[in-house]
């Protein structure tokens, strides 16, 4: 039986029609909650870091964790194994990424003009047609930004990406299950050797690209009957021995018969590849007023591979703290507005989780007492030695990471 996948924009009926479809089919319904919660039993990353890949915002400190990627190789290896059962509905963002080369799955998008979806979402959500417009325009870009991530395309409803389009506000659901099953009964939607074929390479591509993401690697996969290659997109200093690396981890996968690694179109550009080291902090976020030492410090520590964001007051520190998750914290004590020891108190009662240095040139012994009683994992005095800082630094990752295997 072909699989289903329903890509819809928000209040598209998509629920009456998600609804209908399993009632007339007996198909199983898999959201993306779902296949979020597969990934993380797959690969032991958190379920809600994983969840964040959907989102159109990415955080300050992918560029240095590179979690966003790491995140779609998990989800693309739960959904490579979904694949290997039959009478599935896909419905959301997950959807997007099974290979185009697997022909038995069936692509469908929900999508109506903006004022029938208007309407819904303020009757629904009980809010203004201006509040329901923008909250619209939200989904909207996050589907944006999903579908040019994973297909390139500017449009996410554009028609080459799906086997039917139903626009929502002239059909009613119940024509539009009507007009899916009727597409479902087609011939070149049904299993084939080919089709099967496909979906087992994408299956051992998703686990090849698990394995790398693993070590640290992020690299472009496809397989073909046994056959991987690994295609590098960002330039490289040693090329021959990252090749080297990459071949070693992919060939001890399963079934894998061989590896051939080649640069991408994008590989003479100016980006440089950085395998990602799980040893080194990469989400440290510095708080300091003091703009350009607390800069000159990010540089520093980008020197070490340690990835940092940086905030110059404590409102903007508290906001990064909620939207970004950082692990590692260097925070000043004496800035205007919400001082260092008030944001350390916030810190530690919403996200205790979180490791606090405190870096300061005016605390008092009182100031250190007081921190490391709310929980600071080091106090220490201006200025201090960057090798100090960096050690000191290690060992929060190092509580970090065995707290996160316990």
């Amino acid at each position: 039986m072909p699989i289903m996948t329903v890509f819809p924009g928000a209040f598209c009926s998509e629920d009456t029609v998600l609804r209908e479809l399993i009632d007339r089919t007996g198909y199983s319904l898999m959201t993306d909650s779902d296949v979020t919660a597969q990934a993380a039993r797959l690969s032991g990353m958190d379920a809600a870091r994983i969840a964040r890949a959907f989102a159109s915002r990415t955080s300050v400190f992918n560029k240095f964790t590179h979690e966003k990627e790491r995140a779609i190789a998990c989800l693309k290896l739960a959904m490579a194994r979904n694949l290997e059962q039959d009478k599935l509905i896909f419905s959301g963002f997950s959807g997007q990424l099974i290979s185009r080369n697997i022909s038995h799955v069936l692509r469908v998008c929900l999508i109506a003009d903006m004022n029938f979806r208007t309407a819904l979402a303020a009757e629904t959500k009980n809010i203004s047609d201006k509040d329901a417009a923008k909250w619209i325009r939200r989904q909207d870009e996050d589907c944006a930004v999903w579908v040019h991530t994973l297909q390139g395309k500017s449009d996410p409803w554009d028609s080459s990406l799906y086997d039917m389009i139903l626009p929502m506000h002239k059909t009613s659901a119940a024509e539009a299950v009507s007009l899916i099953l009727e597409k479902l009964k087609l011939d070149v939607l049904q299993k084939t050797e080919a089709s099967v074929q496909a979906a087992a390479d994408f299956l051992l591509a998703a686990r090849v690209e698990a394995a790398l993401a693993d070590e640290g690697h992020l690299v472009e996969v496809s397989a073909c009957k046994g056959a991987v290659t690994l295609t590098i997109h960002q330039n490289v200093l040693m090329l021959s021995r990252l090749e080297q690396d990459l071949k070693a981890i992919a060939s001890q996968v399963t079934d894998v018969l061989s590896v051939e690694t080649r640069v991408g179109k994008d590989f003479y550009q100016s980006d440089i590849y950085r395998k990602f080291n799980f040893e080194t902090p990469s989400k440290v976020l510095l708080v300091d007023d003091e703009r350009e030492f607390v800069q000159t410090l990010s540089e520093r520590l980008m020197l070490r591979d340690m990835g940092s964001a940086v905030a110059f007051d404590g409102e903007s520190a508290l906001r990064l703290v909620h939207e970004d998750d950082p692990e590692v914290m260097i925070l000043d004590l004496k800035m205007p507005g919400i001082d260092g020891i008030e944001v350390l108190r916030r810190v530690k009662e919403t996200q205790p989780g979180i490791e606090v240095i405190i870096l300061t040139g005016h605390g008092s012994e009182a100031d250190r007492e007081v921190c490391m009683q709310l929980g600071a994992f080091a106090y220490l005095q201006k200025p201090v030695d960057i090798e100090v800082l960096s050690s000191t630094l290690r060992q929060a990752n190092e509580k970090i990471q065995k707290r996160k295997t316990c």
